[in-house]
């Protein structure tokens, strides 16, 4: 997931949370497949909207979406943008 993020989007913060723990049980999480957190800083995101960053957040994932990722919380933002 690392390496994919950070070879699509070059991104100046990647900062990544597998809390697949805290579902244990649940429905979705049964087939092996993780929730996840991902905070991405990059300049990639200048111009586009929420929706647009996210999915260039699952483009850059590709097939990891629904390989191994079930859930993705995802905070994209611009380096001007970062708080």
């Amino acid at each position: 997931m690392r390496d994919a993020l950070q070879h699509a989007l070059a991104p100046s913060v990647l900062e990544i949370e597998d809390d697949s723990h805290r579902h244990a049980g649940h429905a979705g999480a049964r087939d092996g497949r993780g929730h996840f957190n991902v905070h991405v800083v990059s300049e990639r995101f200048a111009g586009l909207g929420p929706l647009a960053r996210h999915r260039a957040v699952y483009a850059a994932l590709g097939a990891m979406m629904e390989t191994d990722i079930h859930a993705l919380s995802i905070r994209a933002q611009t380096p001007s943008e970062q708080g």
